[in-house]
């Protein structure tokens, strides 16, 4: 079966034609201020070998900033914590300590699931 020439209408590349995306924080640009951002700060269980964790998602600022705010989190709660993939990730059933030390941050933390 041949191939068709087609018609194009940009001479330059496709990636020259694609829709500018709206990138992460650490991408630059402007970010989202802290008190309009959805965090949800929930205990989960999921891929944890049965431990109680909780996690902190929908921080949308750079990775710098979210380790400063994940020593934060660590120093009020007195527990261990990672981050992976932007989620904070506190050991243990932290959400009340976290909820509170968020907000005093100058987020505006909501808590999700149970």
């Amino acid at each position: 079966m041949a191939k068709k020439g087609g018609w194009q209408e940009f001479s330059g590349s496709a990636a020259s034609t694609a829709r500018p995306s709206t990138g992460s924080a650490a991408a630059g640009g402007a970010t989202t201020p802290k008190a309009q951002q959805k965090v949800r700060v929930q205990r989960t269980k999921a891929g944890k070998g049965g431990k109680l964790v909780t996690a902190i998602t929908g921080l949308e600022i750079p990775e710098a900033e979210a380790r400063v705010l994940l020593k934060t989190l660590k120093a009020s709660s007195g527990t261990g914590g990672t981050l992976k993939d932007g989620v904070i990730e506190l050991q243990g059933d932290q959400v009340a300590p976290a909820l509170a030390a968020l907000a005093k941050e100058g987020f505006r933390p909501k808590q999700a699931g149970g």
